[in-house]
């Protein structure tokens, strides 16, 4: 049975890659692409959001302030990530008061103009996803409050493709623009994940533990064979550390002791493959590297604070109510 979808087999040989296995299960539930455009001096201040939000900066410049954090001076092609972030502003120079984004005009428009003086213009082009809360801790949580590439970091120039494609979706607006805008955006998100995690800095959380020599082995191959009975010996000998020492090393980096992240990565991907298909309770067992149904049901009980099939009855009740209101 495959958990990862048509790309992956559970227990392939293939080394596992736990950012594109992250960025499979976190399937938005919802996506608002907007772009902002001034001329001249502005400013204008967010409430919080959940979740993620990518901006790019594709003509002119601006400050992005953050609550809580010094500003930083987004130039002309930089990417930004935010995570869970708090209210920011984003202006055309440090000081300028800002106006709430709700009292921007959003009615049937891709790009708002947020003024129109004389001086320098600003294009900034944005994409707010939002996940299922059961799964988005996995990523969102190892985030930190900002993510920025420059346009002159390698990865910048390798984004910057990437951009010309963004703009010119938000510029046609065209028939499929918005299924367009939705992959655009998920790839960027994956690089601009790929990114934080091979920064010098070296990120906290799992996407920071994907950068060591031997934490990263072993993450790997328990993404690329979720269903073997991984033992906290044989995870150790592959990241060529005695037991104790990996896994100290483990929850150091990752949070959580090295089979506790096993398990939890499995019930995510059980939970996943419960609300997209109708593959059986023993089925998921063996896919998930249990020996009975009753020991996965144990299982995803503990973790996610129901049965399997209470789980899925549940999910398929909202759906059908979802539904009805669309009708």
């Amino acid at each position: 049975m495959n958990l990862y979808g048509p790309s992956k087999r559970v227990g392939a040989a293939a080394a596992g890659d736990p950012i594109a296995d992250a960025a499979r299960l976190l399937r938005p539930r919802s996506f608002q692409h907007r772009g902002l455009r001034g001329t001249g001096p502005w400013a204008v201040r967010f409430v919080p959001f959940r979740h993620v939000q990518i901006g790019v900066v594709a003509i002119g410049e601006c400050w992005l302030a953050i609550e809580g954090h010094e500003p930083v001076l987004l130039r002309q092609g930089d990417f930004y990530l935010l995570g869970d972030p708090p209210s920011y502003t984003l202006a055309s120079e440090p000081g300028a008061e800002p106006r709430p984004a709700t009292s921007l005009d959003l009615a049937g428009t891709q790009v708002v103009n947020v003024a129109d003086d004389d001086g320098a213009e600003t294009y900034v082009c944005r994409a707010h996803f939002a996940f299922d809360d059961a799964d988005a801790s996995v990523v969102v949580d190892a985030l930190p409050r900002l993510v920025h590439v420059r346009a002159s970091d390698p990865q910048g120039r390798l984004l910057g493709h990437l951009s010309q494609l963004l703009v010119s979706e938000f510029a046609t607006n065209g028939p499929g623009s918005s299924l367009v805008l939705d992959h655009l955006a998920q790839i960027l998100f994956v690089h601009m994940l790929r990114a934080h995690a091979n920064r010098r800095e070296r990120p906290v959380g799992w996407l920071g533990a994907l950068t060591d020599d031997r934490i990263g082995v072993a993450m790997r191959a328990m993404h690329a064979d979720v269903s073997r009975r991984w033992s906290l010996a044989e995870l150790a000998g592959l990241a060529n550390m005695s037991r104790s020492a990996f896994a100290a090393a483990f929850k150091q980096r990752v949070g959580r002791p090295p089979l506790e992240y096993l398990i939890e990565w499995r019930m995510s991907l059980a939970r996943d493959a419960l609300l997209r298909g109708s593959s059986s309770i023993s089925e998921l067992a063996a896919a998930t590297g249990y020996e009975s149904e009753s020991a996965f049901s144990t299982a995803f009980r503990r973790v996610v604070g129901s049965s399997p099939r209470q789980f899925r009855e549940q999910a398929r009740r909202d759906g059908a109510a979802l539904t009805a209101q669309a009708h």
